[in-house]
């Protein structure tokens, strides 16, 4: 079957920012499937939040929107773009369930879209866990006994039926979110609640907990003919209970029998046709190992994190398949890149092991549980390939950066070896090694961990075999079984204490598919010791061979914006002419690709394993400077070894490493930096602080995302730290710095050594003190004189061009009582690379790169010194897995925490910050909501408190604090509601769980006494989705935001493809009737495509132009124009009675319609306009309004009546007789006996949000003066009160008709606050008589 002709445009929903259970894997997805999109010829919209990605590069889609994943923008989108189909089975939980929320309520049928590939009805049977279970019980397929609940009653009342302990899986959740094992009722009420919390449909799965039992799975890929295939077989290491992400992975299965093998491989094929599922899909199996009984775990409907797994083990483009089924293509249609002979219906056949080995963070977070269970942790992974699953394991180990050679991990506690394996932790497996290498055997290990004896019996292989030549020269034949063990030499000099006598040159196996049946195309190898090496044998372009190290696994401080840059600097080395090699153990990302690099070695990168990979490919030259820390570690070994690095010299680097190297190079261009010193022992650290003065910030040389960096106040402190320090055998020197709270800058500069290019420079919003992985930055910088911009620019050049750089440098400023600072230098690509890139359009990494190889900079086309700003504000906000780890200690500072980023883009660095603190997931208040905010902070933070206290107090938040704080607050005029001291929980928990606290404020647990209060208030605020701010920085940019009155519907959707490279000016007339004042626009050319952002500037009456709303004026193809009138909040309204008079004035007066009776379109119809002229002017019209509808349907209304006439509501628990109408608008009338005394401010607000009005209403507060003489005052929504209101004036006479006060047929006068309005009211129609002036004309820039 072709590709369907049907489909024309498609968006695609990205995953978002990198979080624990959704990281990188849905990048390397999505690229593949806007390329395939691409390539076919469509026009592709991207949406995705995170400018770290290869995905939202320019050239991968037509349109590419960095905007807030939530359904409010996709819908926007969506309106503006026009596409006829999604795609969402890509974007991971996130894009699958907007997707499904968009389906469910009618959008995408509505507006024409369909849902491509699994169709919303099998989505919902795969995530839905209560009709996963009855679509399972119709199959006949066996499902682990289970309730499906949403309360938390039902959940106990479900365990006592099926018996403890259970497992809590809650539904259209990411990474086993929210749930966990429950071994009694006390438990399982915590985990039910958090479940419930966490789940967007309030639903949990109740669910026996099969101890033991082993956990398979199948990736599955069926197209919409019907024909289906096992792409992979995957095994977990763990037994049922921990999660998959954070389990050892083997693959192929290893320890199934054929039976079991075909049994299970049936099931999940039988289950995807049943559910009708059209792409990949990822099938969970539970399988007792004493029998052929199994269950089905769970099904997920999309390609997932094993899907990328089961890819790069394969060779098998699930992503690639999956997105040409969805354009209707069919299994034996598309090609197998790999083979470049079979097809995509073939299943692979492997001839060797993989294994999947996860990234943890816990030495991130010391102090968190280490336990492992059903909600994921790790951040990342390592992949391995090799012969045979020992092999395979060791090179996992060695190439996760845990500082493990082998799996012989020391143990200094107290514990005996048989009550540590009852811990399921990240340690397990070491703690299982240890256990057999010391004696204990098979059986009893088995009995305590339920780890499958055939695994077991690999461990205890490595385990004899290390006994074997422990302590004693190695032989030739132990050496060759050590190589093919998976051993290197340094792991042998530390298992036999002496160097080896031999080597053994690696050989290079081809990932082929089929088990050689058919000959591999695709150069993608992995290193083992057989006398065969396909890489030596592969054919060679002959062209230089460049190699680029990548960054290893994603992990908290070093994450997929690594990727980007390695896979950027591969992609224009290629363009170059070189034949590039890229080395790399991530199966999550891009550049593990098979077709990104020439040639893609999957190894560890190590000294060994990348020298290795050097003799086989005699590189002209190594590329370090874009695979983070990672790569950058290898610089010195490579250097020694004689390899050519590209880019900056190992010298030039170790000057930015080097403290006593780099504080001359300061000195002597008289460049300052905070006072500090190099030690290396706890005596030289608390002698150094003291002489340097508290508060220090200490950190060690040689890191990234300030592992281990931490400010210290007292001598304890520093003890406590170097302790830490000291015992994980450092050999670098630790960093003494003064810590000075000021402003920090940031900079990426590009040099080739005789010139420098500043793409951009960031400003945080978090002062020094918290990382710049955890700050908001802002580029431009919004509060930087032009002078010390200057400075930053002139110090960035000497220090770059006196490191030698060739390639890019990062450079981290502190302005502290306006003097410039450098806090340090780091010689490599940084992780704002992408989007400065993204924002700027400067190539960042592909200019470096040319540069490396020997172009000169002003050759480039972007010229030298600073770049040009562009017209927009761009805000990078951090985004943090705490709800995987909610043990953790959340509080900013040196040292990085987040495990992701977003971007915000907009015309103000407010509606930018807004942007982006959304795309983390901060909720904004809504319009008339009423909120909370709880503020703790510590004594020295009370002068800020006070600050951010009294901008949350003037926005009407309710304000709640802890005694200490209250007091501090409560001077300055502002009402505090005081609770009780952070030891006391109960006030606090019962506020959060009643929606009365909406943001907590936190500054106080800074020691160990008040830690454990503040962790289990933030643990509590997860489950709520409260948000904690730990930083008073973060919560002053919150509070301006709020204040700031953007919200998701009024600001600008910036598709970066098509971003305004410089300002533009537009023309406008300023027009008003009875004070009704409009800002109008001649919009005929369709120049304004996103009128609802300049609302919130434009109107403000002391920063902007000033009105109630802008007026669009627009071509119409059914009358003589058309009008689009947007509130002040941006939101667009139907029809406006006082403004199309004005613009009918507008197009009259300008010549535009020379007519005296028009016609134009609105968006509640057609309506016709007489206007009246005076010396060739128009000064007044009259508008037919159409007829006033009093059906509640027509507002909508929702009360239990067809009309509201003089009706008793209730509107936030007061009663009020009101008349409903719609003119085209919906409207309520109130009668009143004195307008004077409302407080239309407060009264306002609570009708346009009543809940009996679902799309908000305009109120009027009416007073009959005479039967043709009415007074009102107006509320409209999205605007507050206004002098008058067109419509309003309208349906305050309709009402008084209705209710028996003024006749119909007859003029009444309609006395507003501007003036007044002539209503003539019939059952046909209304008409209105007013005004219409020109107050100024203008322009303006945008």
């Amino acid at each position: 079957m072709p590709i369907d002709k049907k489909i024309k445009k498609v968006m695609v929903i990205g995953s978002g920012p990198i979080v624990i259970g959704q990281a990188a894997e849905f990048d390397y997805a999505g690229a593949q499937a806007c390329r395939v999109l691409k390539d076919a010829g469509l026009n592709v919209v991207l949406v995705n939040s995170n400018p770290a990605t290869i995905m939202t590069d320019r050239a991968l889609a037509d349109e590419i929107y960095l905007e807030p994943l939530t359904s409010r923008t996709i819908k926007r989108i969506i309106k503006k773009e026009k596409p006829d189909s999604l795609l969402a089975g890509l974007g991971g939980q996130t894009g699958l369930t907007i997707a499904m929320q968009l389906s469910k309520e009618g959008f995408l049928q509505k507006h024409g879209v369909r849902l491509l590939g699994t169709d919303a009805e099998a989505i919902d049977k795969a995530e839905d866990r209560q009709l996963f279970k009855e679509t399972m019980a119709q199959l006949g397929q066996p499902t682990i006994p289970s309730e499906t609940v949403n309360d938390v009653a039902a959940a106990l009342e479900t365990a006592e039926k099926i018996g403890y302990p259970v497992i809590v899986r809650p539904a259209f959740t990411l990474g086993g979110a929210g749930g966990g094992v429950a071994q009694n009722r006390e438990e399982l009420a915590v985990i039910a609640r958090t479940g419930l919390d966490m789940s967007p449909i309030t639903q949990i799965l109740v669910e026996k907990f099969i101890f033991g039992w082993k956990e398979i799975e199948f990736e599955t890929m069926r197209d919409g003919a019907g024909n289906c295939i096992a792409v992979c077989s995957m095994e977990n290491f763990d037994p049922v209970g921990v999660h998959t992400g954070d389990s050892i992975v083997a693959a192929p299965a290893l320890t199934l029998s054929d039976k079991e093998y075909q049994m299970l491989r049936t099931a999940a094929l039988d289950i995807i046709s049943a559910l009708g599922i059209v792409g990949g899909c990822n099938c969970q199996f539970a399988l007792n190992p004493n029998s052929f009984e199994y269950a089905v775990i769970e099904v997920n409907p999309r390609v997932s994190r094993s899907s990328a797994l089961a890819s790069k083990a394969t060779g098998y483009p699930i992503a690639k398949v999956t997105t040409k089924i969805a354009l209707g293509m069919t299994l034996d249609e598309i090609k197998n890149d790999i083979t470049g002979k079979t097809c995509a219906c073939f299943e692979p056949a492997l001839d060797y092991v993989v294994v999947k080995l996860p990234k943890w963070p816990f030495d991130k977070f010391v102090n968190a549980s280490r336990t492992l269970g059903t909600q994921m942790k790790a951040t990342g992974e390592v992949m391995s390939i090799a012969s045979s699953f020992e092999a395979a394991l060791m090179k996992a180990v060695r190439g996760a950066e845990i500082s493990q050679e082998t799996l012989n991990r020391p143990y200094t506690g107290g514990e005996d070896i048989l009550t540590r394996l009852k811990k399921i932790d990240d340690l397990r497996l070491f703690t299982v090694f240890e256990a057999l290498k010391s004696g204990v055997d098979i059986d009893t290990v088995f009995d305590i961990t339920r780890i499958d004896r055939w695994f077991l019996a690999k461990l205890l292989h490595l385990a004899e075999f290390e006994k074997q030549i422990s302590g004693h020269a190695i032989s030739r034949d132990a050496y060759n079984e050590a190589k093919r063990l998976g051993y290197t030499d340094k792991a042998l000099i530390e298992l036999t204490g002496q160097k080896p006598a031999f080597s053994a040159e690696a050989s290079y196996k081809m990932v082929d598919t089929c088990a050689a049946e058919f000959d591999a195309e695709t150069p993608y190898f992995y290193a083992s010791y057989d006398s065969a090496c396909d890489s030596r044998r592969f054919p060679r372009s002959g062209k230089p061979v460049i190699l680029v190290l990548g960054s290893g696994p994603i992990r908290i401080g070093q994450g997929i914006e690594f990727d980007y840059s390695s896979v950027h600097c591969v992609w224009t080395l290629k363009k170059l002419g070189y034949d590039v090699v890229i080395i790399n153990n991530n199966p999550e990302t891009v550049s593990t690709d098979y077709d990104t690099a020439d040639r893609l070695y999957f190894e560890p990168l190590t000294p060994e394993d990348v020298m290795n990979v050097i003799k086989a490919e005699k590189p002209v030259g190594v590329v370090v400077a874009f695979g983070g820390q990672t790569a950058i570690k290898l610089t010195k070994f490579l250097d020694e070894s004689g390899i050519t690095i590209l880019g900056t010299s190992a010298d030039g680097i170790d000057t930015a490493e080097d403290r006593e190297r780099f504080d001359a190079l300061l000195e002597k261009f008289d460049i300052r930096r905070p006072r500090g010193k190099s030690v290396m022992t706890l005596e030289e650290a608390v002698a150094s602080a003291n002489e340097l003065g508290y508060p220090v910030l200490l950190r060690p040389s040689y890191v990234i995302g300030g592992q281990n960096m931490t400010i210290a106040h007292s001598d304890a402190d520093v003890e406590r730290y170097m302790q830490i320090i000291l015992s994980g055998k450092i050999e670098n020197p630790v960093l003494v710095d003064k810590y000075m709270a000021g402003t920090e800058l940031e900079v990426d500069v590009i040099s080739d050594g005789k010139n420098v290019l500043i793409p951009g420079i960031m400003e945080h919003v978090e002062r020094a003190g918290v990382h710049s992985g955890d700050s908001i930055a802002v580029y431009p910088p919004y509060n930087l004189s032009d002078k010390m911009l200057q400075k930053v620019v002139e110090c960035s050049r000497k220090l770059a061009l006196s490191l030698g750089t060739k390639g890019l440098v990062n450079i981290q400023y502190l302005i502290y009582e306006n003097e410039l600072y450098v806090i340090e230098v780091n010689p490599r690509a940084s992780r704002t690379v992408p989007y400065i890139s993204k924002v700027t359009g400067v190539p960042m990494v592909e200019l470096a790169s040319r540069v490396m190889t020997g172009e000169a900079l002003d050759r480039l086309g972007y010229g030298c010194g600073l770049y040009r700003t562009p017209p927009y504000f761009a805000v990078k906000v951090p985004v943090f897995s705490f709800e995987k780890l909610q043990d953790v200690n959340s509080i900013l500072g040196p040292e990085m925490k987040s495990t992701g980023e977003v971007l915000g883009i907009g015309k103000t660095t407010a509606e930018a910050l807004f942007k982006g603190l959304t795309s983390a997931g901060f909720r904004m208040p809504a319009g008339g909501e009423k909120t909370g905010v709880f503020i703790s902070v510590d004594e020295h933070d009370y002068l800020d408190a006070v600050s951010v206290a009294k901008k949350l107090d003037d926005l009407g938040m309710t304000i709640y604090a802890t005694p200490g704080t209250a007091q501090a607050i409560r001077p300055l005029g502002i009402d505090v509601i005081t609770l009780k001291s952070m030891d006391c929980h109960e006030d606090k928990f019962k506020l959060m769980e009643e929606g009365k606290i909406h943001y907590i404020i936190y500054t106080g647990a800074l020691y160990d006494s008040t830690m454990g209060d503040y962790m289990a208030l933030h643990r509590r605020a997860l489950q709520l989705s409260i948000a904690c701010l730990t930083s008073l920085d973060t919560a002053n940019a919150l509070a301006d935001i709020i204040a700031s009155r953007f919200n998701e519907e009024n600001t600008e959707l910036v598709d970066i493809n098509h971003m305004r490279s410089q300002r533009s000016t537009y023309a406008f007339a300023k027009m008003e009737s009875a004070g009704d004042d409009y800002i109008f626009f001649d919009n005929r050319d369709g120049g304004i495509t996103c009128p609802e952002s300049l609302c919130v500037s434009l109107c403000s009456r002391h920063y902007g132009i000033g009105g109630d709303g802008i007026v669009l004026i627009e071509e119409s193809s059914a009358a003589d124009a058309k009008m689009r009138i947007f509130n002040i909040d941006g939101s667009e309204g139907k029809m406006a009675g006082n403004a199309i008079r004005c613009v009918a004035k507008f197009l009259f007066d300008k010549g535009i319609v020379k007519k005296e009776k028009m016609r134009i379109e609105t968006a509640s119809g057609i309506k016709t306009v007489t206007v009246f002229v005076s010396n060739n002017l128009v000064t007044s019209a009259t508008v037919d309004m159409g007829a006033a509808s009093f059906a509640l349907g027509d507002l909508p209304a929702l009360l239990p009546c067809e009309e509201a006439v003089d009706y008793p509501a209730e509107i936030a628990g007061a009663e009020y007789r009101i008349t409903c109408v719609s003119m085209g608008n919906p409207h309520c009338v109130v009668f009143c006996e004195r307008l004077d005394i409302l407080d239309i401010d407060t009264l306002g607000p609570l009708f346009e949000n009543a809940p009996i009005f679902p799309e908000r209403v305009n109120t009027e507060f009416v007073r009959f003066v005479n039967a043709t003489t009415l007074k009102i005052r107006v509320f409209e929504r999205g605007n507050g009160e206004t002098f008058a209101c067109g419509t309003g004036a309208c349906a305050a006479v309709a009402a008084a008709v209705k209710n028996g006060f003024c006749k119909k047929g007859e003029d009444i006068t309609v006395k507003v606050k501007g003036g007044e309005l002539i209503v003539h009211y019939t059952d046909e129609t209304v008409y209105l008589t007013g005004s219409a002036h020109l107050v100024f004309e203008g322009s303006f820039e945008y």
